[in-house]
């Protein structure tokens, strides 16, 4: 059971309405984590501006994905897993490509660089070094892809600790942590 109350957009304020409506439409249900996130309008909002800025970003929703698993993966949260895992596989991954992400793999050396750069930011606390970067622009990457890699672990990591601290119950097809 979740730790704080899952929001009902019936029942709240106008500003939630609105944004729990954005949620909705975009998922054709509203996933519990937005409901979670929903207690405070303003992480609402920062958080669903935030998918909504990466989404029109350079990288591809598939990459996006990938980095997500893999992070989710790494922080032991199985909301996130199972809901990057099903968006991932709408994006075109196999369930191969999505659970050799999840390990932070690919078969792909870009996207294996974006990858290992991604877990590196993650488990280093952000202390990487100017090799790492070099890395993904050795792997085809530019600074602006580069920093939009950055961007997602950020967002990853603040969807992963509210899934994790407030015990989201999971409405996605669960997968299995590795």
């Amino acid at each position: 059971m979740s730790r704080v109350p899952l929001i009902d957009a019936a029942n709240t304020t106008a500003d939630r309405q609105a944004l729990l409506g954005q949620v909705h439409a975009a998922f054709g249900a509203t996933p519990a984590m937005f409901r979670a996130v929903a207690n405070s309008p303003a992480a609402l909002q920062s958080m669903w501006g935030s998918f909504g800025a990466l989404g029109g970003g350079r990288l591809s929703p598939l990459l996006g994905e990938q980095i997500a698993v893999a992070i989710a993966n790494r922080n032991a949260c199985e909301y996130c897993l199972a809901a990057h895992t099903a968006l991932g596989r709408k994006a075109g991954a196999s369930s191969e490509q999505m659970a050799a992400a999840q390990i932070g793999q690919s078969s792909d050396p870009a996207t294996s660089a974006a990858l290992d750069f991604a877990l590196k930011v993650v488990e280093e606390r952000a202390q990487i070094a100017d090799g790492d970067v070099q890395a993904l622009r050795a792997a085809g990457f530019d600074d602006e892809q580069i920093v939009e890699i950055l961007a997602h672990v950020a967002l990853n990591l603040f969807t992963n600790y509210v899934n994790v601290a407030f015990d989201v119950p999971v409405d996605f097809p669960k997968v299995a942590l590795r």
